[in-house]
């Protein structure tokens, strides 16, 4: 076939990431069938279906399509994030629980840095567990992970960070609806704490809603906040590590996937855009998080995770005790 191998000679980066973008492509079809069929966080599974084939991809023509999609399909995945926010969407939350929310996020990040290194950590992993716990959970650690510049052990510590802060946030989806309907909270006020504390969109969505629709409207509205306030954050870890680094630029240029992220979220917040296309973007969205985490799952083996220790873990339950604090105790206050 002298015209493919032609092709080939002519686009050899497009075609050599082929391999590696298609198996991440499969393993996220695979995840996203388990969690539908069997229920479950599906970056989770994404993510140990790579992880499980790690051993496999060492010296393999996937390699390249592996790395590729484990940043660039992850950046357009985070860009694609801000079509899920509209301005309206925030506005409507009010001004003393936006505060709130504000500080509880802050509170939590400064807390992960501070216990970073009390459990031994650099600052850096107490970043991104903090930002990861206190805002949306994986795709905030991928987020926060991809505005940081990369190190040695930044793809396990951020593969940690997804596993730890998913499967906390499986287990408040669980647990917390009790806990909000025995401290006495009203509808509203349970939909706030879910939507303050919880962290991933999807868990946030199934325990607000178990308790009644008004519950579930104003968890949704918490969480958007929150996901929201990950523009801020993100251009603030990227300014600081910007600042950090041996040639500090005069001029400061946010990475382009959170020009992207302003960009969506600006033309949600147009009202212009019909709900087909919102929702497909949406989704497209979802399928380059889910890609992306499989090829980082495949980059990565278990047994580098697990070195981590269970310091770690104890890190990341402090993270996630200290904002739920926060917001019970500021639903009181509310009062």
């Amino acid at each position: 076939m002298p015209f493919l191998a032609s092709g080939a000679a002519r686009f050899p980066l497009i075609t050599g990431r082929i391999p590696g973008i298609i198996l991440a492509l499969v393993l996220a079809f695979a995840a996203t069938f388990i969690s539908d069929h069997h229920g479950g966080p599906t970056l989770l599974y994404a993510l140990l279906l790579g992880m499980s084939l790690n051993s496999l991809i060492e010296g393999s023509s996937a390699k390249a399509g592996i790395d590729y999609t484990s940043r660039s399909i992850l950046r357009i995945g985070v860009a694609l994030l801000g079509i899920r926010i509209g301005f309206e969407q925030i506005v409507q939350l009010g001004l003393n629980p936006a505060l709130i929310l504000v500080l509880a996020v802050v509170v939590t990040i400064i807390a992960g840095v501070l216990l970073a290194g009390f459990f031994g950590f650099n600052k850096r992993f107490g970043l991104l567990t903090g930002g990861a716990t206190a805002i949306c959970g994986a795709s905030a650690a991928l987020a926060i992970s991809a505005a940081m510049p990369s190190s040695e052990d930044s793809e396990r510590t951020t593969l940690f960070a997804v596993v730890a802060v998913t499967t906390l946030s499986t287990i408040a989806m669980v647990l917390y609806p009790p806990v909000a309907l025995w401290l006495g909270m009203s509808d509203t006020e349970a939909g706030f704490f879910l939507g303050g504390t919880i962290h991933d969109v999807a868990q946030v969505v199934g325990a607000g809603y178990s308790i009644s629709p008004e519950a579930g409207d104003a968890a949704t509205v918490a969480k958007l906040f929150r996901v929201a306030l990950l523009i801020p954050i993100a251009l603030l870890v990227t300014a600081i590590f910007r600042q950090a680094g041996p040639a500090k630029a005069s001029t400061y240029l946010p990475p382009l996937f959170l020009i992207g992220f302003v960009f969506f979220t600006g033309l949600r917040s147009t009202g212009l855009l019909p709900d087909l296309i919102i929702s497909g973007l949406s989704e497209l969205s979802r399928w380059c998080l889910v890609t992306a985490i499989a090829a980082v799952g495949l980059k990565t083996s278990l047994r580098d995770v697990l070195k981590i220790g269970h310091q770690a873990l104890f890190l990341v339950v402090i993270e996630t005790f200290i904002i739920a604090g926060l917001i019970i105790a500021s639903v009181f206050f509310l009062r």
